[in-house]
């Protein structure tokens, strides 16, 4: 059999690494790729070196992160396909990467693309109405292989081309999950993730935020939007001050160091330079009306939220970088609860 190259879209869990096995097992060059968002996966990107290395060495895999996030947070202003039960828009989600990696094939030299999905185990996404309509709107008929449930499924043309043994395939099926342990067992892979939803996306609350952020929660304009306003709204406490002004306060040292990586040229910081507490975040300040004000309240909720003496919060300086300018306020008190408890997200 000659030389043959095929783009797996890769998750991480089980399904995809069986997939990818199953399809190298047969001679075949796999490339993996992880694509990444905000919302799933966007950590791998501080490291790529060391998940391509850690997928090497645990499953024989060659993984390369691909990053998604413009696109991706186009997508969920409107997703063609609507959401899920959440703010989830999973059909148009595996759209976009499949789109991405037909895209990416010419360039890698690939045959033909291939998935971990298995046909009926997830209700929204993996009906087989719904794998064929992901396939047409992907572009990606006839050339998709589906190796898990590849027997259950009409021959794709890399197996009618003689590419890839269609006898050597599986036919799983449905929500459970011992084919795929078994399978797992004789492929010798016994350290894997266990199922679990990584997406954000699906999360009843953080999803819940997301979909009030795009509705317009804060001031900022929705085409405004970027990859680290979604890294700030799933980090630390969140507040929405009068005005519209948005408000991140860190929960710990390694939260207050996030923060610090992840200002903007226009956000303002706040903190206590003499006690030990959070730093606060005000996103956009700098090009926002009434952020003076807005610095102002988020000062108080910094001494609110700061480390407390006999149970109590205690007045305390408060120190606001603008980015080039900074403004110290003194003996600011900190804020009463049930004056600021409406504005927590």
């Amino acid at each position: 059999m000659k030389h043959v190259t095929a783009l797996g879209l890769f998750s991480g869990g089980l399904d995809s690494i069986l997939a990818c096995r199953t399809v190298a097992a047969q001679g075949i060059r796999v490339q993996a790729l992880k694509f990444v968002t905000p919302f799933f996966g966007h950590e791998l990107l501080a490291e790529p070196e060391e998940f391509r290395r850690r997928m090497q060495e645990k499953y024989g895999i060659e993984a390369e992160l691909i990053d998604l996030s413009a696109g991706y947070i186009e997508l969920l202003r409107r997703p063609a396909h609507g959401f899920g039960k959440n703010f989830n828009p999973c059909i148009d989600c595996k759209i976009l990467m499949l789109r991405r990696a037909r895209e990416l094939m010419a360039e890698r030299g690939a045959a033909f693309l291939f998935t971990g999905e298995v046909r009926g185990q997830r209700p929204m996404s993996q009906q087989m109405d719904t794998l064929n309509l992901i396939e047409k709107k992907a572009g990606c008929q006839d050339i998709l292989l589906r190796p898990l449930s590849a027997k259950l499924l009409p021959p794709t043309l890399p197996e009618r081309q003689g590419l890839i043994d269609r006898e050597r395939l599986h036919g799983l099926a449905g929500r459970g999950r011992k084919g795929q342990l078994a399978l797992a067992k004789e492929l010798g892979i016994s350290d894997f993730p266990a199922p679990a939803g990584g997406c954000v996306l699906t999360d009843p609350i953080l999803s819940a935020r997301i979909e009030r952020f795009y509705d317009g929660l804060f001031a900022a304009k929705s085409e405004e939007i970027c990859a680290e306003d979604i890294r700030l709204l799933l980090l630390g406490r969140q507040f929405r001050l009068p005005g519209g002004h948005w408000l991140v306060l860190g929960r710990n040292e390694q939260e207050n160091e996030r923060l610090e990586k992840l200002r903007g040229p226009e956000d303002w910081l706040v903190q206590m330079p003499e006690h030990f507490g959070p730093l606060g975040l005000l996103r956009r300040a700098a090009a926002a009306v009434g952020s003076e004000e807005a610095a102002v309240l988020a000062a108080g909720l910094i001494v609110r939220y700061s480390r407390k003496t006999n149970g109590v919060p205690l007045p305390g300086n408060v120190r606001i970088d603008q980015n080039g300018k900074e403004l110290l306020l003194r003996n600011t008190a900190p804020l009463a609860d049930e004056l600021f408890s409406a504005w927590i997200i």
